[in-house]
């Protein structure tokens, strides 16, 4: 069917076409495309650099016309006639292409995708916006969708089009301010970006997909289409017993891991592992020490790798350093596999400033506070979420949940919530704008941290979240009906700088600072607690744990493992570091390895043994599970004695028959016939001494003791024991 030039401009004029040539036109599918006129179809394309466009029926028959030029950059059109689908053959210098028009297709998401996105509530965001290989009227391609409301104008750009962002512009659907295009013949593995012109008409640089589902590994920083096929998990069992461990009732002990720097290869360049390569060492390297969770330090693409992950731009993909997002499932498939849960650390509290980021995504403050005195932290130049804002804080409850569901994470450690929760956190007078009422807390955070909990203990039965969270805010894991955050956990860091403090001193020195050892459990059940020696406490100039111990090379070796014999013994659920339990002597460097080759000493290797074996004794001993969040199973029996810097503590089961006396000496002073209170006669039995030969000590102790009808320390019967130097033992009731 021929018409004249003029008549394949129906519609539009020669302003609208230029402004789509230059990359300005906000409306493509106003000129591009199929549109009906005097009773046939006219397609027009815009295709830079082609030298001639066929339409050809979808349907096998035959050319349906030859396209004109209608603009010298490249835009032509044809009227055919109407009905049926079509496809272009573009003829390039050096290819010929076929391929369906990406201005073809309809209106990707419905109306109720639209609304809950606007809602906050739409909690499948991973699978709704980014990019989703799928078949639309059976052509596969890909669909793209971004969240840009105050953009003139958006295309995804990529290889496929020469990141050429006059090539793809979007469609803009302007009740929810998403922008939407299907591209066909596209697939998992395509890498894309967003180029958007703002308000003002400026070309943006590039950005990322905020929802993209897998990066490339940094410093490239492209995003990239993922599979759309669902893994293959074997942890039914596993998924299906998670909420009797959800309860926290019984033992839960924590390795931390940077997964850059745990174990890295020096003859293939210092490489770091990957997923599958960690599946094999470090899955049974936790489970032979008995750790019951890996915590991941942020895992989500990120960056700057010295950040560590806790400044984090893709919070919807798994980093790609370490393979794909498929290698990371099968990762937490084989930690499950092994009776190990995996807790990855999470940051909703701000994200960096890089320009391909979520930084002025549209031109605008978009994720972020207009205000740098709402929106910026000083203390790590980054950007603050506004959580006022819907869909800002549905993206952050999308994100979570995509881990929880999609890659059945077993808990969220929510960072830096104290930064969160105050708005004059880190800020001086005048540096901070107060809430509605004149006071320092941000109800915004108060009522997402609600909402969040809410909906992962509501959606996801199997999870627990867990709160860094460094302030007396209170109610921090209440529940939310009754007023509280929700959290299943707290990071107790009162603990964990009193104990260190106390530990960091010269023994002779230690009876001066008694009650930095007893005063947590003053408050030890106003929350439910996990005690972190974190990597927190070994970086900025802190040194290693073994380092900050006084004395001699022994005294250090054994201080730290009569520190890890009071922790475990110390109620509270249990969080270490990786490198801790070697004795690692200098502070993490995360560029480089730990020094695995301490275990060729002997009393390196005997406190990663200690560790394995505390691990042991509290999962299998229920006396030291339940005094971690019931008060009435756990008492004092020794907390005064500050002159020879004892400690005594008892540990009871939920029937009080399973009793277990943890004592422990904090000074290189053996002390003999040392009374102890115990509220039953009968056999006490040592089942675990700090001190032993095989994990380096100087194997003094107690192979089993006998009450004595003696009173001491308020119990009628007492034991007679031998506290060697710098230790702590353990002894069970067993009569």
């Amino acid at each position: 069917m021929n018409l004249e030039r003029s008549e394949l401009m129906t519609g539009i004029d020669r302003q609208a076409l230029d402004a789509l040539v230059d990359g300005r036109h906000g409306d493509p599918f106003a000129i591009l495309g199929p549109h009906p006129a005097q009773g046939a179809t006219i397609i027009r394309a815009f295709l830079p650099g082609a030298e001639g466009v066929e339409v050809l029926s979808r349907d096998g028959g035959g050319v349906k016309g030859k396209m004109h030029t209608i603009h010298p950059a490249g835009v032509f059109a044809a009227a055919v006639d109407s009905g049926g689908s079509y496809l272009y053959r573009i003829r390039w210098p050096d290819a010929v292409q076929e391929t369906e028009d990406p201005y073809s297709f309809g209106l990707l998401l419905g109306d109720l995708d639209l609304h809950l996105i606007g809602q906050g509530t739409h909690y499948d965001l991973g699978r709704t916006l980014g990019a989703r290989a799928m078949d639309v009227d059976g052509v596969a391609g890909v669909r793209f969708a971004v969240w840009a409301p105050n953009a003139r104008r958006v295309s995804v750009v990529g290889d496929f089009n020469a990141w050429d962002g006059r090539r793809h512009p979007m469609r803009l659907r302007q009740s929810s301010g998403v922008w939407e295009l299907f591209v066909p013949r596209l697939g998992p593995g395509d890498r894309y970006k967003y180029e958007i012109v703002d308000a003002h008409g400026q070309v943006l640089p590039q950005k990322a997909d905020p929802v993209a589902r897998a990066s490339e590994p940094a410093p490239a920083t492209a995003s990239i289409v993922a599979s759309s096929q669902p893994f293959r998990w074997t942890d039914d069992d596993w998924m299906r017993k998670a909420p009797e461990r959800r309860s926290g009732e019984g033992a839960i002990s924590v390795y931390e891991v940077h997964l850059g720097s745990w174990l890295r290869i020096a003859e293939e360049n210092n490489r770091s592992l990957d997923w599958v390569e960690l599946s094999q060492r470090l899955v049974p390297y936790a489970k032979r020490l008995g750790f019951t969770h890996i915590e991941l330090l942020p895992i989500m693409e990120h960056p700057f790798g010295g950040s560590w992950g806790y400044q984090p731009l893709g919070l919807f993909a798994p980093t790609g350093r370490y393979g794909t997002p498929e290698d990371f499932a099968y990762f937490i498939d084989r930690c499950h596999a092994s009776g190990i849960g995996v807790i990855l650390d999470w940051v909703p509290a701000h994200f960096p400033t890089d320009i391909w980021g979520l930084a002025r995504f549209d031109g605008t403050a978009l994720y972020e506070h207009e205000d740098p005195r709402e929106g910026f932290h000083k203390d790590w130049n980054t950007l603050i979420y506004n959580l006022g804002r819907n869909e800002v804080k549905g993206f952050l409850l999308a994100s979570a949940l995509e881990w929880l569901e999609h890659f059945h994470i077993d808990a969220l450690r929510v960072d830096a919530v104290a930064s969160m929760l105050y708005r004059d956190y880190s800020r001086n007078a005048g540096e901070w704008i107060p809430n509605q009422y004149g006071g320092r807390e941000n109800l915004e955070s108060v009522e997402f941290f609600k909402h969040l909990n809410s909906i992962i203990h509501d959606r996801c039965a199997h999870a627990f979240t867990v709160a860094e969270e460094s302030t007396a805010w209170p109610g921090v894991t209440k529940p939310v009906e009754q007023g509280g955050l929700g959290f299943d956990f707290k990071w107790n860091m009162g603990w964990m700088h009193d104990t260190l403090h106390y530990m960091e001193k010269e023994p002779l020195f230690r009876q001066y600072h008694h009650g930095m050892m007893t005063f947590g459990m003053v408050y030890a059940y106003s929350e439910r607690f996990m005690l972190p020696l974190s990597h927190d406490e070994v970086v900025h100039g802190k040194g290693s744990l073994v380092g900050k111990m006084p004395g001699d090379h022994w005294q250090k070796m054994a201080n730290l493992r009569a520190y890890f014999g009071f922790m475990w013994a110390h109620p509270g659920k249990k969080l270490l570091f990786m490198g801790g339990e070697i004795g690692q002597m200098s502070e993490w460097n995360h560029d480089a390895s730990l020094h695995w080759d301490l275990l060729d000493r002997p009393d390196h290797a005997g406190l990663q043994r200690l560790i394995g074996d505390l691990n042991r004794l509290y999962s299998t001993e229920p006396a030291l599970q339940y005094g971690d969040l019931h008060p009435e199973g756990f008492e004092w029996i020794i907390g005064d004695d500050a002159a020879n810097s004892v400690f005594g503590m008892l540990r009871k089961s939920e029937d009080k028959t399973g009793l277990i006396l943890a004592i422990s000496n904090l000074t290189p002073v053996p002390r003999q016939a040392y009374r102890v209170g115990v509220p039953v006669e009968g056999r006490w039995r040592e089942i675990l001494n700090t001190d032993a030969g095989v994990y380096g000590g100087s194997n003094l102790g107690n192979v089993e003791a006998w009450s004595e009808p003696q009173a001491a320390h308020g119990h009628g019967q007492s034991l007679v024991l031998t506290l060697p130097p710098l230790s702590t033992i353990f002894l069970k009731w067993e009569s």
